[in-house]
């Protein structure tokens, strides 16, 4: 992976991260609003030859009411109030961007970790955001001018051990929240490389976050952020992580089968066990959020400037289905369902996802518990979606259409789905469920920006049964 630098960074890299610190802070002059970076140059040369190797594509080819009001304080031994402290990891990302903000707000000290290489993925494959976003520079500086709250950068790959090992030393974070891995089921997909990429950043980077709280923070709390997608589609009511079963006479309590549909999901299987297994044998507290498709872009912080708006994908990698769906009927394009449309699973809307991390993070595991909670909350299919998006479209005056092509997954088109998801209600989650109002809003944002979309993004052009070993470039 490589970094995408503000030019404000005339920065050197070094390879040895403390004498690195060192004299970035002697010229954090460059930076008026006090904005913290740390980069690791040993992350950064390292991120550079992964890429440059693997993945070249060519361009036609991302009385307590003042701890209540501060939710994010707590009271030391001395009865002195102290701020929490969260590490958001992809803090730069879709919904890390909305929860670093959002915390941020609640009174919690926040530090971004980030590659930045979520905006590379855009460049390599020709995509952009339907929004325009800004750097993570700028969204940084103007957060503190609006709020005079400080978050914290730490620019580098937590791939690269030492560099996380700086960054969990320099914060001491009492909470990470972990959204820093590749989360497209059909980038996966794309050719083997990128398979091979998303296993590596996923499942080495959730393991060094891991050794990272052993070794140097062992009373963090990781909120892992997992997917609905590792249960699969069964024909059993999904429970939250764990199911009792008997079997010959003997009942125990057993982690939920997984069915994961992509090399994507695979690596999240692969974190859910590895985090479990720290779990039970060093004593880590960690609370799996097993999350269904987010939509909508707005949260109460995005809105408070243009420069903290938030991305909105509605491309065939990385866009999910009712951002997708939306920004077709915005710019007169049917909406594309997939093979039978009878796939379903759970949603909920962004403001639910920051909303779910604080209620996990005030919430904390107990040392040794694995936790996992089946974050969304409602279900839909696809074809309900449509239908819903096309009814909210002819109020508007669109004239919506549909139409059916060829499901590029290979999965159950017509199923049984049922899954719990209460344990987030238990501990105080307030759902936006999805409504009328809700779409409208939606629809209109697609329509402020539909002169951004490039209509030739939207059609599916990744295949499951046609991945290869060969580098693909996926077609502009």
């Amino acid at each position: 992976m490589a970094h995408s630098l503000s030019p404000l960074c005339s920065l050197s890299t070094c390879k040895n991260n403390k004498q690195y610190y060192k004299s970035f802070r002697q010229n954090s002059t460059l930076f008026p609003v006090s904005l913290g970076i740390h980069i690791s140059g040993l992350a950064f040369e390292r991120l550079g030859k992964r890429l440059n190797r693997r993945h070249a594509i060519s361009a036609t080819a991302v009385s307590n009411d003042k701890v209540e009001a501060r939710s994010g304080s707590f009271q030391t031994n001395g009865g002195a109030l102290k701020s929490k402290k969260v590490m958001v990891i992809g803090g730069d990302g879709y919904c890390g961007w909305a929860t670093a903000l959002h915390l941020s707000n609640k009174g919690y000290e926040v530090a971004i970790v980030d590659n930045m290489v979520r905006r590379l993925f855009d460049q390599q494959l020709g995509l952009d955001s339907l929004t325009p976003i800004s750097s993570i520079h700028n969204r940084i500086r103007r957060w503190k001018a609006l709020t005079g709250n400080d978050i914290q950068l730490y620019i580098g790959d937590i791939c690269d051990f030492e560099f996380l090992s700086e960054a969990f030393k320099s914060f001491e974070p009492d909470a990470a929240v972990h959204f820093g891995e590749q989360r497209s089921a059909p980038y996966s997909m794309i050719d083997r490389s990128r398979a091979v990429f998303t296993q590596h950043n996923n499942v080495i980077g959730t393991l060094n976050v891991l050794f990272a709280i052993k070794e140097f923070q062992e009373h963090c709390h990781l909120v892992k952020l997992g997917t609905m997608g590792e249960y699969g589609t069964p024909n059993i009511d999904i429970e939250e992580g764990y199911i009792t079963i008997t079997h010959n006479g003997r009942t125990d309590t057993l982690p939920y089968p997984k069915q994961a549909s992509s090399f994507y999901h695979l690596s999240k299987v692969h974190d859910s066990n590895n985090i479990a297994f720290t779990c039970k044998a060093w004593g880590i507290r960690a609370t799996d959020l097993n999350q269904g498709v987010v939509y909508g872009v707005r949260t109460d912080e995005t809105e408070m400037h243009e420069e903290l708006c938030n991305r909105l994908d509605y491309d065939a990698v990385f866009g999910t289905a009712l951002n997708r769906f939306c920004v077709q009927a915005a710019v007169g394009h049917p909406l594309t369902v997939y093979g039978k449309g009878g796939q379903t699973r759970g949603y909920l809307d962004i403001r639910d996802t920051v909303q779910c991390v604080e209620l996990a993070i005030a919430n904390p595991a107990k040392p040794g518990e694995f936790r996992v909670f089946n974050q969304f909350t409602e279900q839909f299919s696809v074809n309900e979606l449509a239908a819903l998006v096309t009814n909210a479209g002819k109020k508007l005056g669109f004239e919506v259409q549909t139409i059916s092509v060829p499901n590029p997954r290979v999965e159950a088109e017509e199923h049984y789905y049922n899954a719990k998801h209460t344990k987030l209600v238990e501990l105080g989650l307030k759902p936006h469920l999805l409504s009328d109002s809700l779409l409208d809003s939606l629809l209109n944002f697609a329509i402020k920006y539909k002169d951004r979309v490039d209509t030739k993004q939207i059609m599916p052009s990744v295949s499951w049964k046609k991945i290869s070993a060969k580098p693909k470039t996926v077609a502009a």
